[in-house]
């Protein structure tokens, strides 16, 4: 943890701010705000990047991520006064602002609006923009919350204008904040209150469907990636197909990589992928490191439009598959079921991923999966051909001294 500890702002008291970098279980933006009597008047922990598409000088068009957020600071962070609301600012990179606005009514509080400023000026973030200079996108949010309760939102939740793609999850925040107590008591997102985080148990036999599933073919594969400061972070190759149950519906769902849009995040010890499409509101993949050594798939979050129009959500942050070191990527071409509940199960084809220590933008050697691995049959074979053939001299001598026995007696 690297805390900040910044001068007192006017009219705003001291601010103290924290960032959390590296812990898997933490978040990547944590502060705190207090007043001139050193009393938390504003709380928020969450993690965001953002994805700007913008136009070169050859009238071509390129996408740029952006999620390191190693240099920011905070300059301008209030609790708010008579005059002025309170608001969340932070500086961040070359040129990057994001500011977000809270007010107040009776028995409410708002999240009123957010905005996010960047640079075409910098040739670095930018090669070749056309169009140079400051830009800033406005969203109003307009979320009400009950004062005194803190809003949670660990769904993914984007915002789109003008080419700049925002992704919010793990949203913690609170603002006017009573008596300098952060609440217990939590005001959930709409995706929060239609998701459910489950504990992996061992499978069971699901709900007979009443309506049979379609069968579908073997999906297409696609090739995604996550982009930071330092070049490619994360790479994903995988064909993907999701089996959902819902009331004892079976709904087979394949991802079509033609049609499907990709964003994620690289941290230190934890890196995310997360899909999206007409009919996929979110698909997440978080990956974290293990024993220093190792990386594994975590968590899978995910949300779905299903055919007769409602909205599927499930979450299971306890998972444990895709297990290989760091240094390597993890390859299974074999089909491959990740089980994320008795509800919904996700179908691999041809996969391969490698989440951290990217080099040059490709693979590192592979750890192959056990299905894949057609060398463990050798011996398997040459046992069960031995144990055979044992079987076979054992009964053969058996019958052998039972007839000699027997001619004995009689003689």
């Amino acid at each position: 943890m690297v805390c900040f500890r910044l001068s007192p702002v006017p009219g705003s008291g001291l601010v103290l701010l924290c960032l959390v970098l590296g812990a898997v279980s933490s978040y990547a933006l944590e502060l705190n705000v207090t007043d001139s009597e050193k009393a938390v008047c504003l709380y928020a922990k969450w993690q965001m990047n953002f994805t700007i598409r913008y136009e070169t000088t050859n009238k071509t068009y390129k996408t740029v991520t952006i999620s390191d957020f190693g240099t920011a600071s905070y300059n301008g962070s209030v609790c708010g006064d008579d005059q002025n609301n309170p608001k969340i600012v932070v500086q961040f990179g070359s040129g990057f602002s994001w500011t977000v606005n809270f007010t107040k009514e009776e028995s409410t509080y708002s999240i009123d609006g957010i905005s996010f400023s960047y640079n075409t000026s910098d040739k670095v973030t930018f090669p070749d923009a056309k169009d140079k200079g400051i830009l800033t996108v406005r969203d109003t949010v307009g979320f009400r919350i009950p004062l005194n309760d803190m809003f949670r939102c660990n769904s993914l939740s984007t915002l789109e204008d003008s080419g700049v793609v925002q992704y919010y999850w793990d949203v913690h925040v609170q603002a006017f904040v009573q008596n300098g107590t952060v609440s217990t008591k939590e005001f959930l997102c709409e995706k929060d209150k239609t998701s459910t985080t489950v504990v992996p148990i061992t499978p069971t036999t699901a709900p007979s469907p009443t309506t049979a599933p379609t069968p579908k073919e073997k999906p297409e594969v696609g090739s995604y990636s996550v982009n930071n400061s330092n070049g490619t972070c994360l790479l994903a190759t995988m064909g993907l197909q999701l089996n959902v149950t819902h009331n004892k519906v079976v709904s087979i769902i394949n991802i079509n990589p033609n049609t499907t849009d990709f964003t994620g995040s690289c941290q230190p010890r934890s890196a995310l992928l997360s899909l999206n499409s007409s009919n996929i509101k979110y698909l997440d993949f978080v990956f974290a490191v293990k024993n220093e050594n190792r990386f594994y798939l975590k968590e899978v979050n995910v949300s779905v439009y299903l055919l007769n129009g409602s909205v599927f959500s499930i979450a299971n942050n306890n998972l444990s598959y895709w297990d290989a070191p760091l240094g390597s990527s993890y390859m299974c071409n074999k089909e491959q079921t990740v089980s994320v509940s008795g509800a919904f199960q996700i179908n691999t084809f041809d996969l391969r991923v490698q989440p951290f220590n990217v080099m040059e933008g490709k693979y590192s050697t592979a750890q192959e999966c056990s299905l894949d691995d057609d060398t463990i049959l050798i011996p398997i074979i040459v046992g069960a051909g031995l144990s055979g053939l044992i079987i076979v001299i054992v009964i053969a001598y058996l019958i052998g001294r039972r007839k000699s026995y027997a001619g004995y007696q009689t003689l």
